[in-house]
């Protein structure tokens, strides 16, 4: 859909620009307006796709999310994410592992919440309401994930008509609210600081496991 709209408006820029140089062949002063008005479309759509293009292409998404993982990287330090805000909300969270022990879904980690950031409003790459950490074995914390909320606005789970997106990529959810309180909503978990065999924006890691 995405590499479509963008294929649509490049096939826009060259059937503009076709059409500029044809009326600027013209005579007159009504072929010179069609013109210049032809040009400033041109224009328009070159900044248009440009736009898609940053946002949408994988070239475009690496360089949002390289930027992302540099404003976020200070928050390494748990303390420098308690001084931001940032509490502990949860305990070490985890798939259960399946009776016959032979299968582990994956963990999440510790999330460390900012209440601040949990309400409704524009979505910044820069500023997740939600850090993840996982427990190291000789104590402390790794910053593993961010992850990004927004409170579904009808709170229904049978609709998605205000699905956010981020890094090109659609929230989970409409999903229940994970503790007492906490409302219907969307979420994304970006593993920016840990690999994920699972994938960048899959909710569990395999690779992380809570103490038992």
């Amino acid at each position: 859909m995405r590499k479509s709209r963008i294929w649509t408006l490049g096939l826009g820029l060259v059937a503009a620009a076709a059409i500029v140089a044809t009326a600027s062949a013209g005579n007159g002063g009504h072929a010179t307006k069609r013109a210049s008005a032809l040009a400033r479309q041109v224009t328009t759509l070159k900044a248009q796709n440009r736009r898609l293009h940053d946002r949408f292409s994988p070239a475009g998404i690496a360089r949002q999310l390289e930027k992302t993982k540099a404003a976020l990287d200070r928050y390494q330090s748990v303390d420098a994410a308690k001084q931001a805000g940032y509490a502990p909300a949860s305990p070490c969270e985890a798939t259960p592992v399946d009776p016959d022990q032979s299968s582990y879904g994956g963990g999440m980690g510790v999330h460390f919440v900012n209440p601040a950031l949990m309400a409704p409003g524009p979505l910044d790459p820069a500023k997740p309401p939600i850090l993840v950490y996982a427990p190291l074995a000789g104590g402390g914390f790794q910053l593993v994930a961010a992850e990004y909320f927004k409170p579904d606005a009808d709170q229904s789970v049978k609709t998605d008509g205000d699905r956010p997106s981020l890094f090109g990529r659609a929230f989970d959810g409409p999903m229940l609210g994970h503790a007492p309180g906490m409302p219907i909503h969307y979420d994304l978990h970006v593993w920016l600081w840990k690999h994920n065999p699972s994938g960048l924006f899959a909710p569990w890691n395999p690779d992380v496991v809570c103490p038992s």
